[in-house]
């Protein structure tokens, strides 16, 4: 099973989009978040 390596975050005002990839460089996630959401996903 691979796992995430690397996460980029892009900060804005009211939403963080997350981009997280292995180390390959192969996407495993896009997401846009709130500042709640953003929380209890990287937790």
């Amino acid at each position: 099973m691979s796992e995430v390596t690397i996460i980029g975050i892009d900060l804005a005002k009211r939403v963080f989009h997350l981009h997280g990839a292995r180390d390959d460089g192969s996407v495993m996630f896009r997401k846009q978040l709130s500042r709640a959401q953003l929380l209890a996903f990287i937790a």
